[in-house]
């Protein structure tokens, strides 16, 4: 059969027999690689199922030995939702470099404690490379649990994984798999799609939990076509300032598990430590008494975390006033911003604003809102907010303070980190009086409210 040259969509893969500048299916820029294209013989068998059983009633299937693998590492078990369910296929994204190969060391390192045998594919280092890290890691090399190969063939591994018939296999990297079904070239499309199908068909049918790795584009997302992540059963995100000591993994997709979890990592010389408290590494360098400085409680799923807000504002010497936002939602701060200048009167037209969120996190809790406003109003009058309090509250367009999820949880970790008072909605309180705390309550019900409490009154600008 004659091999024909295509041009295909790498986030789609649409395919067309010119190159196109914009995909029409699903509208991305530049996004088209030349491949080579076989068409199928006619009459050839296809490629036999994975699945052969029969259709049975829901009521006659038996889940009773159905457990979760531990990992041993509580920050990736909290995240996967208890552990790892057999049969499942979770994908495991980040940037280079943010310690994805680490973790992932680090877990095999902890399923070979429990006696799981696991079987690590590396495409992209040497048997070798993969014991340095090994040793560096500190990880026990004595078990005859763990097993190590280099290949991107994807047959062979399949080959392997029959041989020794591990409960955990780790795929490091996707991009760089291939299958001789195919002939174009590791990391297409087509490569990306039909690897992780037939690997998402063998851990179903055989009961295996595979972990795939995946590389990050510069928009932020896995590398590959969006079909890889609805062929697997949890998506975890790697995030982190490659500058920074703190990593935060973070479940987008769980099919067993919450996608509220997160955890919280510390890049150290010896791998990934988890954090227990992140709470309190995120504020042990707080300053006292600094205007623009504001602790606000987020919850993350079930865990209730305490970040550091810091604002800054300065007069626009020229041009339009810039606006910028590190680890909270840009239109979220706009929006913010002009119910400041309408509903409070605070003239900040002619101000740049600067939000930044210590520790690297990702604010999407709107409980934040109030922190975030307080912090604004606290800077542009250069006064410092009420000292070792705690703000929360979701603040609407008409300057009101609405209520937030699980009060009681972030008023008895503001009471475990020390903190002396909490400015909450109104509409909180009710359900904060008897939560085992010994915080003194100032209830708001406007965010004028809350800065005639919070914000020492001073000079105006």
């Amino acid at each position: 059969m004659k091999n024909k040259t295509v041009f295909s969509c790498q986030n789609c893969g649409y395919q067309s027999p010119k190159w196109l500048g914009r995909c029409p299916d699903c509208s991305s820029w530049n996004s088209f690689v030349e491949e080579t294209y076989t068409a199928p013989e006619t009459g050839k068998k296809t490629t036999p199922l994975f699945f052969k059983g029969q259709p049975r009633l829901l009521r006659d299937v038996s889940v009773e030995d159905f457990k979760r693998i531990k990992t041993n590492i509580g920050e990736i078990d909290t995240v996967l939702g208890g552990g790892i369910v057999g049969g499942s296929v979770i994908l495991l994204g980040g940037p280079p470099g943010i310690g994805k190969s680490t973790i992932s060391l680090q877990i095999c390192q902890g399923l070979t404690k429990e006696g799981v045998r696991v079987l690590y594919v590396s495409a992209e280092e040497s048997e070798k490379q993969i014991k340095l890290r090994a040793k560096r890691l500190g990880a026990e090399l004595g078990k005859d649990c763990l097993y190590i190969v280099s290949q991107t063939s994807l047959s062979l591994i399949l080959e392997y994984i029959d041989k020794l018939n591990p409960k955990v296999v780790f795929i490091d990297s996707i991009q760089v798999m291939f299958t001789d079904e195919l002939s174009s070239s590791p990391g297409s499309v087509g490569q990306v799609r039909q690897v992780a199908g037939r690997l998402a068909m063998l851990a179903k049918s055989r009961g295996i939990s595979i972990f795939i790795i995946g590389h990050i584009t510069k928009e932020g997302t896995i590398a590959g076509p969006r079909v890889l992540e609805h062929l697997v059963d949890c998506v975890l995100y790697f995030e982190g300032e490659g500058f920074s000591l703190y990593r935060i993994l973070r479940a987008v997709k769980n099919r067993f598990g919450s996608v509220n979890e997160i955890g919280v990592f510390e890049m150290t010389s010896q791998g990934l430590k988890e954090i227990g408290n992140p709470s309190q590494v995120f504020l042990e360098e707080r300053e006292h008494n600094v205007s623009g400085t504001v602790v606000t409680s987020i919850l993350e799923g079930t865990r209730p975390l305490f970040v550091e807000i810091q604002a800054l504002c300065s007069h626009a010497g020229f041009g339009y006033p810039s606006r910028r936002s590190q680890g909270f939602d840009y239109n979220r701060l706009n929006l913010l911003i002009a119910v400041l200048e309408k509903r409070i009167g605070l003239h900040l037209q002619n101000e740049d604003v600067f939000i930044n969120v210590v520790g690297g996190i990702k604010i999407e809790d709107p409980a934040a809102d109030l922190a975030v406003s307080l912090a604004i109003a606290s800077a542009f009058s250069d006064q410092p907010v009420v000292d070792n309090s705690i703000i929360f509250g979701e603040v609407g367009l008409g300057g009101e303070t609405r209520s937030v999820l699980q009060v009681g949880l972030r008023l008895k970790e503001a009471q475990r980190l020390g903190f002396k008072a909490c400015i909450l909605p109104k509409g909180n309180l009710k359900d904060s009086d008897n939560k085992g705390h010994r915080l003194d309550l100032i209830s708001v019900g406007s965010l004028k409210e809350a800065m005639d409490v919070a914000v020492t009154k001073g000079s105006n600008k």
